[in-house]
């Protein structure tokens, strides 16, 4: 069975210095961290725990050794939380798919698992005070629809095998499935798994909230639109799921430009390319828009500016409120990105879009002040302090952040303060329901006036 952590019996006679990868250890679950695992601590060594909950005794097995810590998977429970379930999908397990991080969470406590996320690193990165902390409410909110079913967007990778499947946690290799219970029911209606995929590296398919459904084969990373129907149907055997009877190899479709999709989203129809960036969750785009506008309270007349603004989703929700004679300005970088938003709001004369880096933009005055009100919307890796302290010297009455990370925004969030503005006001929102991942819109508003 392996070692026990510190304060489960045993003398320390028995212990040896260190862990061993592959090593089993029975300890006891501390703490939710971030990344979807828990703290644990065997002699005094850092473990971050997968598939466990806080408070439970577990069997661990170690699968990464680093300066400082380790990493393992709860193998066994010998004692179980409450809030344990069941996960519903037979390849969220260890050695499994590392697509879900929280499946064996009971729904209501993967709110909690996350909102603890938050506000640890809220004290830990943004320097907030507990008291500070308290005053946010800081809650998750889950999206309609449940818990499955809910990604309308999915890559599968294909294995040397031309077996499709989704990757193990930190890792390359590929786990072949037979159903992803996440993925949007129109994704997995279709005959993408079990079927062989000889020449493709990847699959990816969209489900959109406009009723199109499309799939791409990624080829020496060239993507061309696949036609599902095929040769007569062969005998595929997926580890850990049963032998399936399935069409034969896909046929590749020869097309004229990317494929494009329709989106239905902030009162508006939005057509994009089939791979460009939208957001997975069916109810999200809308979600997300309502708390930008509740927060933001836009103002007839008022100026704004929609930061990496990707299609222009928070761009053509302003104009609708601020009205056709007030300036708004949607900054992207990528070019899809750049003509989606200039497609999709080519009627809203008022607004411009800028094809730049959001920090050039800022700092080479690309797009200048005053202006109103500000929708930041970065990547994983947040804005960065440059990006904020541009935009905080534009004089702005607020801006609505919307982040992705909760680590990112927790940095960002001690630039903000440490410039005199203050987090008034926090949501999350469940957007990746059976992963570690939240979304967050935070309000920040400036110091008061002298």
């Amino acid at each position: 069975m392996g070692r026990s952590a510190v304060g489960a019996g045993g003398s320390g006679a028995e212990r040896r210095p260190g862990l061993e990868e592959a090593e089993r250890v029975e300890l006891t679950v501390d703490a939710v961290a971030p990344g979807g695992h828990c703290v644990a601590r065997v002699d005094g060594q850092v473990v971050f725990v997968r598939h466990a909950l806080p408070g439970e005794r577990v069997i661990a097995e170690v699968t990464e050794l680093h300066r400082g810590f380790a990493r393992a998977d709860a193998v066994e429970i010998v004692a179980a939380a409450p809030e344990r379930v069941t996960p519903p999908c037979p390849y969220a397990r260890p050695g499994g798919c590392g697509g879900c991080d929280l499946q064996h969470v009971a729904p209501a406590a993967q709110l909690g698992w996350k909102a603890a996320v938050v506000r640890e690193q809220l004290t830990r990165l943004g320097g907030l005070t507990d008291a500070e902390i308290d005053g946010l409410r800081v809650t998750v909110e889950p999206l309609p629809g449940g818990q499955l079913g809910w990604r309308s967007r999915v890559r599968y990778a294909v294995d040397a095998a031309g077996r499709a499947g989704l990757l193990k946690h930190r890792s390359h290799e590929v786990v072949p499935i037979d159903r992803c219970l996440i993925a949007h029911p129109a994704i997995q209606e279709l005959p993408l798994l079990g079927r062989p995929w000889p020449t493709a590296e990847s699959v990816e398919v969209v489900a959109s909230t406009g009723g199109d459904v499309v799939v791409t084969a990624l080829t020496d990373g060239v993507p061309t639109l696949v036609d599902l129907p095929g040769p007569p149907a062969t005998t595929v055997d997926v580890p850990d799921g049963p032998a399936a009877e399935v069409d034969g190899p896909a046929t590749v479709l020869e097309v004229d430009g990317p494929a494009t999709v329709r989106e239905v989203a902030a009162g508006r129809n939005w057509t994009l390319p089939a791979g460009g960036f939208w957001q997975v969750h069916p109810a999200a785009a809308d979600t997300l828009v309502d708390a930008v506008l509740d927060l933001l309270a836009p103002q007839p007349g008022e100026s704004a500016w929609d930061l990496y603004g990707g299609a222009g989703l928070f761009a053509g929700a302003l104009a609708a409120r601020v009205g056709p004679d007030a300036r708004v300005t949607v900054v992207e970088s990528a070019a899809e990105g750049v003509a989606a938003a200039r497609r999709n709001l080519a009627d809203l004369s008022r607004v411009e879009v800028v094809a730049a880096r959001v920090e050039t933009a800022l700092a080479r005055r690309r797009i200048t002040g005053p202006v109103d009100l500000v929708v930041l919307d970065p990547p994983r890796t947040g804005a960065g302090a440059a990006v904020v302290r541009d935009m905080i010297a534009a004089d702005p009455r607020a801006i609505a952040y919307v982040a992705c990370d909760p680590a990112a925004f927790a940095r960002d969030v001690r630039t903000f303060t440490r410039a005199g503005w203050r987090l008034a006001a926090l949501r999350g929102y469940d957007l990746f329901p059976m992963t570690q991942h939240v979304e967050l819109v935070g309000l920040f508003l400036p110091p008061p006036a002298d």
